[in-house]
């Protein structure tokens, strides 16, 4: 080989090395059936659970939404969004990775069986996945 040739090779890799695409350090992305909605129609309130697992949890481990009474899920609810947000207010305490945001949860309103339910199994999948207590 001359050394034009070998110049011409040396040139060539160095500009595919430079033209590297970086590593993208944004947020991850999460596939959108991992992203779950709970909300109501008649109400103006939503919650949007990112959290990876929770479709599957909600799909296989969890129990079916007839098993309890809609008081039940409401009873319990207010128990664990009470517990929820003093986590919240506790980040040297409680991990901050884990309770982000306080949920605004009014027991006067009803929010209807499918919001409760899901908002109780959410609690339910936190406390499977991650070994918290005392969901």
């Amino acid at each position: 080989m001359n050394l034009r040739a070998i110049f011409f090779c040396c040139c060539c890799v160095s500009l595919m090395i430079s033209c590297k695409s970086t590593k993208d350090k944004s947020l991850p992305k999460v596939a959108s059936e991992e992203i779950v909605v709970i909300g109501n129609d008649s109400l103006e309130y939503e919650i949007i659970i990112i959290d990876q697992g929770f479709q599957t949890y909600l799909n296989s481990i969890a129990k079916p939404k007839w098993y309890y009474s809609k008081a039940y899920y409401q009873t319990k609810n207010k128990f664990f969004v009470t517990e929820w947000n003093i986590r919240v207010r506790n980040p040297q305490r409680y991990s901050p990775n884990i309770y982000e945001q306080q949920i605004d949860y009014d027991i006067n309103v009803d929010y209807g069986l499918e919001v409760d339910f899901k908002l109780y199994n959410y609690f339910k999948f936190v406390e499977y996945k991650y070994k918290v207590k005392p969901f």
